[in-house]
């Protein structure tokens, strides 16, 4: 499977948009994100050329550096709605990445957009689904959706999202609910159930190239919006 995987996550920006607040929620997921795979655990500003995009690492240890929080205030000083930060793991071959986060005032939708080459993503189900976890907790997401790129036109419903690799819902949902899901996955925050990983394929990388993979994605879409689960975008 050549194509990138594409997380993509729909929130309302609940703390600060200043530039200092959105990297530390960056530098949160992308310490997940390192767990999961070396590949993923450096990051830089994005630049017009690869010199200058790759000389300001955004974290270390501590979190976001002193130079990527002055580039990135001053970047967005004039960007008031949206107030957009992209970064990326300095590679262009098959283990490169982008993270891209599109910050907008509530009551307006923000969005975070992870695209990974494969090489550079997680191949096990779970180490993917710890990633989804992780983003649904950063970000109080209202749906997060994973699938590799070219499974959008081959979702069943185009006005709501697809369920591709895995998708999270802000529902407790049980196996009677979704029996075609390779696995439920429940998203804890303390000790309440804030959500659940629908996981359509546990045994192999999910691919839109599979015609399985699509046709067990699309039958867990369908299930869902039968049962009213499966929200429109218009409502996230």
């Amino acid at each position: 499977m050549k194509r990138p995987y594409e997380l993509t996550a729909v929130f309302r920006q609940e703390r600060s948009l200043e530039a200092p607040a959105l990297l530390q929620d960056l530098a949160a997921f992308c310490r997940v994100l390192g767990e999961q795979s070396p590949e993923l655990s450096t990051w830089y500003l994005k630049g017009e050329s690869k010199e200058e995009a790759t000389r300001y690492e955004v974290f270390d240890s501590n979190g976001p550096t002193t130079a990527a929080t002055a580039v990135v205030t001053e970047e967005l000083r004039k960007d008031v709605d949206p107030r957009i930060v992209g970064i990326w793991n300095g590679k262009t071959d098959s283990n490169g990445a982008s993270l891209q986060l599109i910050g907008r005032p509530r009551p307006e939708t923000s969005t975070v957009i992870l695209r990974v080459k494969p090489g550079a993503f997680p191949q096990a189900y779970e180490s993917a689904a710890a990633v989804v976890h992780a983003a649904a907790l950063q970000w109080q997401a209202s749906a997060i959706t994973l699938a590799s790129g070219g499974y959008f036109p081959l979702k069943v419903f185009k006005d709501r999202p697809g369920v591709g690799w895995m998708i999270y819902l802000p529902k407790a949902l049980t196996v009677q609910q979704v029996p075609e899901a390779g696995a439920l996955i429940p998203v804890i925050d303390g000790k309440k159930q804030v959500g659940t990983i629908v996981v359509s394929v546990t045994d192999a990388p999910f691919s839109d190239a599979d015609a399985e993979h699509v046709r067990i994605a699309n039958r867990i879409e369908v299930r869902l919006v039968d049962q009213d689960l499966l929200p429109r975008l218009t409502d996230l």
